[in-house]
């Protein structure tokens, strides 16, 4: 029963390879978007991290940094 299953009438092979190429490139971008991210956040803090107190106040004022804030908080969860 189940070596038909996964024989699939002679189509087996090329439908389950299919999945895992599948499953395999989803992982790939994945793991490479992931790791992008943190590179992306660290440069943020870096940045971030050079202002004085005036340039805080205007940067906390401005939209964007409110979306990053809240996309750091969302990734953390």
């Amino acid at each position: 029963m189940i070596s038909e299953f996964f024989y699939m009438n002679g189509y087996g092979y090329y439908v389950l390879s299919s999945f895992l190429f599948t499953l395999a490139c989803f992982l790939g971008l994945y793991l490479i978007t992931k790791s992008q991210l943190a590179k992306e956040q660290n440069k943020f803090n870096v940045k971030f991290g050079e202002l004085n107190s005036e340039q805080v106040k205007e940067a906390k004022k401005q939209k964007i940094y409110k979306e990053i804030i809240a996309a750091e908080i969302y990734s953390k969860i």
